[in-house]
């Protein structure tokens, strides 16, 4: 008998199966549109946002030059000008090195989730030590968080690792404010990260949608987890617009070859897929997403690199064919692993894979609200202003 789960993909998904004729995005993506030709409405997104407006590698090279001074003379008097974020994986370790390279003095920030994989763990050591670069560290209270997991998890949404990455935002935010850094060094990069569907994950800056969530299938309350309320949202945004650095839109940037360059310079080791710096995020976008939601995010990161020029479209379609797991081995260690740390039976692990699955919009969340709508009205306001300062 089908799981729910995957009675609902083969509802909704494989009945009008299309994938595009340009990329290798499909009807995975709820929301995907095609024109006539097959192709996709990320293409021409893409076209219209990274291509279309793309600078010479000159000019682009004496904008970040220019950013770079900018940043050194805020930071002036300062021990620090710019805070960079760190988990050991390739965009933002490669980051640290070119921000270096130009003369930044970055504060390193790293919030340890109690996932890391020790690949990761050394990989940001041996950097901050041959680069000379200081290092933050916020641990997060373990059964907290973990409880907070199981919530997302019973939720059934395909975003259970917002989490994290709102607590990274917060930490790596209220760092640079704590230590008056007005500047952010961060990895990304529109080229290859532009495509996401938001039916794969969103609610990434919403502390409304991630309490609720708490609220509901929690056992306890967040008391010591990082997080954004609303006026910290507004700041932060208004802040990420005018003072971040994303380095990587300046470079001709090659996860290969920066891969080379960070074995070769800091010894960095290479940990497997994208983002897998993390064993739970392996094991939630290698065996959760694809098995539970039918969301294998491999295909928009390679949709990604398609259209920067960086993998052929057949490459890719060979590439997706693969499962995402190096080996049925390490699927199966990860799941016990998981499981056991999350304080999960195996029953209950199973009930959450074959319970019908939900959406973001399915909880009470930010966007839904007023003060939402006004909060986005004052940051397009403040940023006006500060645009004529």
């Amino acid at each position: 008998m089908l799981c729910a789960s995957v009675a609902w993909y083969l509802a909704h998904v494989s009945a009008s199966y299309r994938i595009c004729v340009h990329c290798i995005m499909d009807t995975s993506d709820p929301a995907i549109v095609f024109d006539d030709s097959g192709e996709c409405h990320y293409c021409k997104s893409y076209q219209r946002v990274v291509i279309a407006p793309r600078k010479d590698p000159a000019t682009l090279k004496l904008e970040l030059e220019q950013r770079v001074e900018q940043i050194k003379r805020d930071g002036k008097g300062r021990d620090f000008d710019c805070v960079a974020g760190v988990s050991g994986g390739v965009d933002s370790t490669y980051v640290l090195l070119l921000a270096k390279r130009y003369g930044l003095r970055p504060l390193a920030v790293h919030l340890d989730n109690g996932w890391d994989s020790e690949i990761a763990v050394g990989n940001i050591h041996r950097a901050l030590e041959k680069l000379g670069v200081e290092l933050v560290t916020t641990v997060l209270d373990w059964e907290e968080f973990r409880d907070l997991q199981v919530s997302f998890l019973k939720a059934s949404t395909p975003d259970a690792e917002i989490p994290s990455d709102h607590a990274i935002a917060a930490t790596v935010f209220q760092t640079a404010w704590k230590h008056d850094i007005r500047h952010l060094a961060m990895g990304h990069n529109f080229a290859t990260e532009l495509i996401m569907p938001k039916a794969w994950s969103q609610g990434h800056y919403d502390w409304r949608y991630i309490s609720s969530i708490q609220k509901q299938f929690g056992t306890r309350p967040l008391r010591d987890f990082p997080h954004l309320a609303l006026p910290e949202y507004v700041r932060c945004r208004f802040y990420q617009a005018k003072r971040t650095l994303n380095v990587l839109d300046y470079v001709d940037f090659s996860r290969a070859h920066a891969i080379e360059e960070l074995q070769r310079e800091l010894g960095w080791r290479d940990y497997g897929g994208k983002h897998h710096e993390s064993v739970y995020t392996r094991f939630y976008q290698a065996h959760i997403l694809p098995t539970k939601f039918g969301y294998d995010k491999r295909r928009a990161h390679l949709s990604n690199m398609i259209l920067a020029g960086r993998i052929t479209r057949a490459a890719a379609l060979e590439e997706i064919s693969r499962s995402p797991y190096s080996s049925k081995e390490l699927e199966a260690e990860d799941r016990t692993y998981v499981i056991k740390k999350l304080g999960l039976t195996e029953g209950e692990f199973d009930a959450i894979m074959k319970a019908p699955p939900k959406r973001y919009e399915d909880y009470p969340n930010m966007q839904s609200t007023p003060w939402y709508r006004a909060a986005r009205r004052a940051v397009r306001t403040a940023r006006r202003v500060a645009g004529r300062a």
